[in-house]
């Protein structure tokens, strides 16, 4: 048997896919960023510009819908991101470790998105 989704549940996984695709798009800048180790200072800067933007704005949008600690985890990458002074190195593998993370528990809010009990109407619950 196939579990309907109630509206609030199709509005949170809608949501939650946005989340996806954003870590989709930073994972590939995340990429980008490890295949051009040897590329000029500026262009590398650029790639960590636009991670970190992309981390920022999901941290904001994430800290609104109240998803545990994930605005946290997206806040302190993007801080790596447009810090510099680090090696090129140890800010690729925390970006890395930090987006697995950051994976993990978007997979964890759309399974418990999907496994939502149906809510009951309120006008119909006796008081």
């Amino acid at each position: 048997m196939v579990q309907k989704h109630s509206p609030n549940q199709i509005r949170r996984i809608e949501e939650l896919q946005l989340y996806v695709r954003t870590l989709d798009h930073v994972k590939k800048l995340i990429a980008e960023l490890e295949s051009n180790r040897a590329a000029k200072l500026s262009i590398i800067n650029g790639i960590c510009s636009n991670i970190a933007r992309d981390l920022q704005r999901m941290r904001q949008r994430a800290l609104t819908a109240s998803l545990g600690t994930l605005p946290d985890v997206a806040g302190s990458l993007a801080v790596v991101a447009g810090r510099a002074g680090t090696g090129l190195n140890m800010k690729i593998r925390a970006l890395q470790d930090g987006m697995n993370s950051l994976t993990m528990q978007i997979e964890q809010a759309l399974k418990m998105a999907h496994e939502m009990p149906p809510e009951e109407d309120k006008e119909t619950k006796p008081s």
